[in-house]
This record gives C-alpha cells, structure tokens and sequence, in this order.
C-alpha cells in the first residue's frame, strides 16, 4: 500500500532566516510584539482590560461571600468561594501580565473596575442569593470569554491559549454553582 507523499510547504510562506534576523533586531524594545503581529493589538489590550476589570470585580465578591456566608451548610460552600477567589486572582494575574507583554497597562483603578468589568458586583443577601450571584457571573464571563476566543482566531495564538484555559476553569466554577443550587432547599 503505497502512502501519499506530504506535500511541501511553499518557501514563500516562509521569511528566511538572514531575514528573521534583521527583523528581530529591528524595535528590540517591543520584545514579544513583532512586525506580524495583529494590527488591532490594542483593541485586544482593551478587552483584555475589561476581562481584567471582571476578574476583580469577581474576586471582591466571592470575598465578600466567604466572610459573610453564614448558616448551617455555609462552611462547604465558603469553601467554594475562596477556592475561586483565588482562581480569579489567578486569572487577573494572567491576563496583567499578557497586557504588559503586549505593550500595553494594565488598568486596576478602582474607579474603572467596575465599570469596565462585565460582571456586576452584586452581593446576594441569604447563601442562595450569593451562589446564585456568582452563578450569573460566572455564565456572563463564559461567554465574554468565548466572545473573545473567537475575535482572536488565530492572529494571537497566545492570548488565544490563555483565554481558553481561563475560559474551562470558569465554565468548572459554573458547573459547581449550578451543582450546588440543583435541588437546593429551604431560601
């Protein structure tokens, strides 16, 4: 059985290496930002800004829920809201640090938080309200998040990555809040 040959990639996709090399050396100050670069890196600066403004702004919440959950079943699901309050920060983390390897700044004014951040910052008053507060945030981060995997495509394979695996942990933590409120009794 004879097997097809693969076909070779065309040269002129290719810069060649003396050309690289020239390239590199060229705006040395822009470290990882390179002349192929997307044009609209500052477009995706600004929504990583906001998807760092939601990661606060979630934050705060679930510390927020974590020292005023009370009640009988509060502990374990205290639990849960330190557990990604961490992740969040986590994320905010992340997503600095690819602004700032971006050219760009990070924006942690906390004027702008919230008003940036596509999440709300709503507290919930018994343990229900908080879970479920959390929940809606959570789906409203999945889907920004999705929103921006696709803007990327494959012009920033990088932040592309990133936002993909911050995009599974939020699509866990939406599970577990939807877990926690199946079947969910009393307030």
């Amino acid at each position: 059985m004879a097997t097809a040959a693969k076909p070779k990639a065309e040269a002129s996709h290719f810069t060649d290496t003396k050309t690289l090399r020239a390239q590199a050396r060229k705006n040395v100050e822009d470290g990882a930002v390179t002349r192929n670069f997307p044009e609209d890196r500052e477009t995706i600066i600004e929504k990583l800004n906001e998807s760092l403004a939601t990661e606060w702004v979630c934050v705060l919440r679930y510390m927020r829920h974590y020292h005023t959950a009370t009640g009988l079943v509060s502990e374990p699901i205290k639990a849960h809201f330190l557990e990604h309050a961490k992740e969040e920060q986590a994320h905010a983390t992340a997503l600095a640090e690819r602004i700032v390897q971006l050219g760009g700044e990070p924006d942690l004014n906390p004027d702008n938080l919230t008003r940036k951040s596509h999440a709300e910052y709503r507290e919930g008053t018994t343990l229900k309200e908080m879970v479920t507060e959390d929940l809606v945030a959570e789906r409203i981060a999945v889907e920004a998040y999705r929103e921006l995997i696709h803007y990327l495509g494959d012009r920033d394979p990088t932040t592309r990555k990133l936002i993909e695996h911050i995009l599974s942990q939020e699509e866990d933590h939406a599970d577990e809040f939807a877990d926690l409120l199946d079947g969910w009794e009393g307030e």
